[in-house]
């Protein structure tokens, strides 16, 4: 060992333990050994607060609070805000609004009294019945009809009635007797009252002629003359049929699913679609298929009113649903024969078809009869439609 004097050597000793304890000071602890398995940490008390609020969310004016300061919020009292993202639990059913006098449902909470019927002029007869011309009210109309009565002593009960409800003819040509004579001679011979409204603002009748198939007039009209004919000492107001071709035949239906009183109808040619179908389907600018229908047309007016109010069918089928009486053939008065020509171009063969087929699947009773190559008159085998249906109104109404 070197000589180093005692002083020195105790300098050095000094120093040399000031480095070690300066160097241990600086260096890093090591990390004990985990004796049990690691534990997760809870989440801050925010989280908490946000899955608990997740199924009732909390209103968006309340302040989210630090993480820090953050104390529990009875989620019971926070009362949901709707957001752009709330999905609804359930679809109420649309009511159409305003209401419309076509629908369905308004038009069976109308009252249609008719009134005693004033015989206005005797005709000629016919082969075993007698002929007047008579008139009663309807919404405070006078309107005119054909009344025939057959001749003898009624059946016990009274005579049945036929209501007769004629397709369209323009109003300025309409006559009372004229048109249809062979059609009510058929019904008449066989023993039926028979009954054929001048639909209000028809020959003599009182009112506007609106149409038959943008206001319920028509069938109200009717409706009145079947309350009114009821009335008649020789008739049996519990057995009526009703008979329409084209326009009537869709006033037949729609009296049949308003009124409990008709217990059959019979419909010739009839405009008898759902009025979707309808619209889509049928065009009658000189008989020809048409995209756009004339707006200054009356049988355009309506269908345009009835859009710019309503909306067109795909905008809003509910409406146009409440006033089809398609839409309530399980609540039909009675079963409906049907009849059409094949040639028919005036009221395309499509629509009996799709009536048939509806009535049908709702299982109601009915009958088609297609007549090959006929018209819209089915002039060609009107014998033979004339025994058939009177076939059917012996059956269901007689």
């Amino acid at each position: 060992m070197p000589n180093i004097p005692g002083h020195k050597l105790l300098l050095r000793l000094l120093l040399a333990a000031a480095v070690f304890w300066l160097l241990a000071a600086c260096r890093p602890a090591p990390a004990p050994a985990p004796t049990t398995p690691p534990t997760a940490t809870p989440p801050p008390a925010a989280t908490e607060i946000s899955r608990a609020a997740t199924p009732t969310p909390r209103p968006s004016s309340t302040p989210r609070p630090e993480p820090a300061t953050v104390t529990p919020i009875p989620t019971v009292t926070a009362t949901p805000q709707p957001t752009s993202t709330t999905i609804p639990t359930a679809t109420p059913t649309p009511s159409p609004t305003p209401t419309h006098p076509l629908m369905i449902e308004v038009m069976r909470e109308q009252s249609y009294p008719g009134s005693e019927l004033i015989f206005e002029e005797t005709l000629e007869p016919g082969d075993n019945y007698d002929r007047y011309i008579v008139s009663y009210l309807s919404e405070g109309n006078k309107i005119y009809a054909l009344l025939t009565i057959p001749q003898g002593d009624p059946p016990a009960g009274g005579w049945p009635i036929i209501i007769f409800n004629h397709g369209y003819i323009a109003p300025s040509e309409y006559r009372t007797t004229e048109r249809y004579v062979a059609y009510v001679d058929g019904f008449a011979r066989s023993g039926y009252i028979v009954f054929r409204s001048d639909y209000r603002g028809h020959g003599s009748s009182e009112g506007v002629a609106n149409g038959g198939y943008g206001t319920p007039d028509y069938t109200v009209d009717v409706l009145n003359g079947m309350a009114s004919v009821r009335r008649l000492a020789v008739a049996d107001p519990g057995r009526v049929g009703m008979w329409g071709h084209s326009m009537g035949g869709q006033i037949t239906l729609r009296a049949m699913v308003v009124s409990p009183d008709i217990k059959a109808g019979v419909i010739w040619a009839g405009v008898v679609a759902a009025y979707p179908d309808l619209l889509a389907a049928w065009r009658r600018d000189n008989n020809e298929l048409t995209p756009t229908p004339d707006p200054t047309r009356q049988a355009r007016r309506w269908s345009q009113q009835l859009y710019d109010t309503y909306g067109r069918p795909e905008e809003n089928p509910q409406f146009w649903a409440a006033i089809s009486p398609n839409s309530y053939l399980t609540d039909l008065s009675g079963p409906i024969q049907l009849h059409h020509g094949t040639s028919d171009i005036v009221v395309p063969l499509a629509f009996s078809e799709l009536l048939y087929a509806e009535m049908q699947a709702a299982g109601m009773p009915a009958e088609l009869f297609l007549y090959e190559g006929d018209n819209h008159n089915i002039a060609n085998n009107l014998d033979l439609a004339l025994q058939r249906s009177i076939a059917f109104f012996d059956t269901y109404v007689r």
